[in-house]
Order: structure tokens, then C-alpha cells, then sequence
């Protein structure tokens, strides 16, 4: 039993070697035990004095023979155990590269059947999981160094073949190389996936707001007073302030695009993409220019209006002052009217600066083609003959006042 060159083909087998190995051990000590007893025993007749039943030479040549033959005995079991445990170590070894070998396949299969999405959900979703497994491939990896230590220990006793233990770590470590290969251009891939999802998905939020700032950009609310449009003015003046923010955005589409992997960065569609973003963003800055100007317009038209309101308002009350005004015939009279004169003077040159600003407004609103300038210039027109007639009325007084002057005076000179 104890020379038998039968130490197992694989671990189980190997395991059940040793336990059987082990009760052979323990049968060798309960003998030992017995063996050093009869020896004892025998030594006492070699002791004997007078009639001796065996010669004492005898005796003790065959208690020596028996307790050699049972070192040799022990130390037959010690050098089967040591190479049972040895045969333990290999097959254990071959075991863990197998696990090993079953590991990476298992995770081949799973890195072969996965696809890196469909949207930026499941992208993140795939990234997740893959992060969990680069997690696992980590403790393997560890483990796998072990194994390899433990296939170094094993070729350094130089006890078993080495080709067979070589040529398993040769085969394990390829397939692990390979496996962290194929590992590292998934993670590429998903991480190349992910960049264009992330890009498609900004892009799509950039289109959106686009599209609702076009809405608002080009709405046909001017107000309808002054206060209202200079609220909406400055409304939309904030909204300038976004698409201008938004501008860098968009300039950078085509630097992000150009970092996307080629397989996604090459298509049609996203390059169509991006041409739309830049078209519909250049029609929202120009749209935004036009009503700001149309804004702007419309602020003019109503504070003109208001302007005129207040020349008009003057107009009226002077106009109806002078035509009831009588010219007095009393010298000094004459003098208090035409004092009048003098303070209305100053007053019509302050209104007819009034006036000619109005003028100038409503000229550069009918060459910018403002809409409404068939009604602005109607309303320059209606004050500019009202001005005109207050202007007759005052040189008509005058003149009157001048004439009565001239007959006191010469009443006076007389």
C-alpha cells in the first residue's frame, strides 16, 4: 500500500488517497505501540540469568530487525503523505485553472452577446453592469495570480512534468489576456455609445429650447402702450441674452462631433443633425434682431404718440386762445398782449423742437418699413397742419398788434 505509485488523476481522487492514507497512518501508530511493547517484552529473555530459553543475540536481532523494518515503514507513510499532498497541490492547481478557464468563458460568452445599447438609458444601464463586472474581473485576477504562484511553487520542486503545468498557465494566461482585451473594447465601445447618446440627447435639448425660444422670439405681441412694450422689450432683451449664451453651444456641436468614433460621427443623420441645430439657431438670433427692432419700432410709435398727444393738447389750447383772444385798442393793453407774445415765443420753440424730434421719429420709421407708417405719417401730418395753423393764428395776431401799435404811436406822436 504504502509503494503504490497511485497518486490520483484529479482531486477527488487524490482527497479520498489521503483518507484512506490517513487510516494507514493511524493502523502504522496503534502498531508502533504494540511493536515497542513486544520488543520491550522479548529484551527481557535476552536479560535472563542462568537457563535462557533463546540466545540472547537472537533476540535482539530480531527485535532490531522488527523495529527497522518499522521506521522503514514510517517512513514510507511520510513519503507517500509528502507525495499525496504534492499530487494534492497539482490537481488542486489544474482545478483553479480550469475554474479559471470556466470563468473566462463564461464572461467571453457574456461580453459576445452584448450590444451597447439603444438609448442613453440602457447605455448607462449596460455601463453599470459592466463597471460590476470589471469589479469581479479584479478579485479574479488575484485569485489567478495565486493559482500562478502556486504553478511556480510546483515547478520549482521539480517533482512533476513540467510541459503539462507550463502549458496550462501558458493556455490560462492568453485566454486571460484576451479576455481583459476583449473587457477594455467593450468598455470603449460603451464608453463611445454613451458620448453619442449624451451628444443626441444635448442636442435634442438644445433643439427644444430653440424651438420654444422661436415661438417666443417670433410672437406678433408689440404691446399696446408704452409701458407694455418696454415690459416686453425688456422680457425679450433677457431672451437675446440666452441665444447669446446659447451660442457657444452650438459652435461646439462640431468639435463634439468630431471627438464621436467614427462609426457614429460618420452618419447621415447626426451630421444632418447638427446642420438643422445651426440653421434653426441662426433663424432664432435672427428672428430675435427683428423684434427687438420691431419692439423697439413700437416703443417709438407709441411714445411718438404720446409726444404728439401733448403737442396737440398744447396746440389746442392755444389755438383756442388766439381765435378768442380780441386785439385791444388800449396801449397799454397792447403791451400785456404782446408781453403774452413774447412767453408764447419761447413756448413754440420749445414745442416745435418737440415737434421736429416727432418728425425725425416718424421718418426713420417709414424708411425702416415700419407697418404702421401710413398711420404714423397721417398723425405727423394732422399735427404738422395744426402746428401750421397755430403758427398763422400767431402771425395774424401779431400783425394786428403790430398795426394797432403803429395808430397809438402815431396818436401819441400827433
Amino acid at each position: 500500500l504504502l509503494v503504490s505509485k497511485d497518486l490520483g488523476k484529479h482531486l477527488l481522487e487524490v482527497e479520498d488517497l489521503l483518507q484512506k492514507h490517513g487510516l494507514l497512518e493511524a493502523d502504522i501508530s496503534a502498531q508502533t505501540e504494540r511493536v515497542q511493547a513486544l520488543n520491550a517484552a522479548a529484551l527481557k529473555f535476552s536479560e535472563l540469568e542462568g537457563y535462557q530459553p533463546c540466545d540472547p543475540q537472537i533476540i535482539c536481532n530480531r527485535v532490531n530487525h522488527v523495529q527497522t523494518c518499522l521506521e522503514e515503514l514510517g517512513e514510507l507513510a511520510g513519503k507517500r503523505r509528502k507525495e499525496l499532498e504534492d499530487s494534492r497541490q497539482l490537481w488542486a492547481f489544474f482545478q483553479e485553472m480550469e475554474e479559471a478557464e470556466t470563468w473566462i468563458r463564461e464572461k467571453e460568452q457574456i461580453l459576445a452577446s452584448k450590444t451597447c445599447g439603444r438609448d442613453l438609458s440602457s447605455v448607462l444601464t449596460l455601463t453599470t453592469k459592466h463597471k460590476s463586472m470589471l469589479g469581479e474581473l479584479g478579485s479574479r485576477r488575484a485569485l489567478l495570480h495565486q493559482a500562478m504562484k502556486k504553478g511556480e511553487q510546483l515547478l520549482a520542486k521539480k517533482r512533476f512534468s513540467p510541459s503539462g503545468i507550463q502549458e496550462k498557465m501558458r493556455e490560462v494566461r492568453l485566454r486571460w489576456k484576451k479576455l481583459e482585451e476583449v473587457t477594455g473594447l467593450h468598455q470603449q465601445r460603451l464608453q463611445e455609445a454613451l458620448n453619442f447618446f449624451q451628444f443626441s440627447a444635448e442636442t435634442d435639448d438644445l433643439v427644444a429650447w430653440l424651438q420654444d425660444t422661436y415661438r417666443i422670439v417670433s410672437s406678433d405681441d408689440f404691446g399696446h402702450d408704452d409701458y407694455s412694450t418696454q415690459a416686453l422689450l425688456r422680457k425679450h432683451r433677457a431672451v437675446v441674452e440666452e441665444v447669446e449664451k446659447h451660442r457657444a453651444a452650438v459652435l461646439a456641436l462640431r468639435k463634439q462631433l468630431a471627438l464621436l468614433a467614427p462609426e457614429h460621427r460618420q452618419g447621415v443623420d447626426v451630421q444632418i443633425r447638427v446642420v438643422e441645430v445651426e440653421q434653426l439657431y441662426g433663424e432664432v438670433a435672427e428672428v430675435a434682431v427683428l423684434r427687438q427692432q420691431w419692439l423697439q419700432d413700437a416703443l417709438a410709435v407709441y411714445r411718438m404718440f404720446s409726444e404728439v398727444h401733448a403737442c396737440e393738447v398744447w396746440v389746442d389750447e392755444k389755438e383756442q386762445w388766439l381765435e378768442r383772444m380780441e386785439v385791444p385798442e388800449e396801449l397799454d393793453e397792447v403791451e400785456v398782449v404782446q408781453h403774452r407774445f413774447e412767453s408764447l415765443d419761447q413756448e413754440m420753440n420749445s414745442v416745435m423742437g418737440r415737434i421736429l424730434d416727432v418728425n425725425q421719429v416718424v421718418q426713420q420709421l417709414v424708411d425702416g418699413g415700419h407697418p404702421s407708417s401710413e398711420e404714423v405719417r397721417s398723425c405727423q401730418d394732422h399735427l404738422n397742419s395744426r402746428w401750421n395753423r397755430v403758427v398763422e393764428l400767431v402771425e395774424h395776431k401779431k400783425e394786428q398788434l403790430s398795426s394797432v401799435l403803429k395808430i397809438q404811436n402815431y396818436l401819441l406822436e400827433c
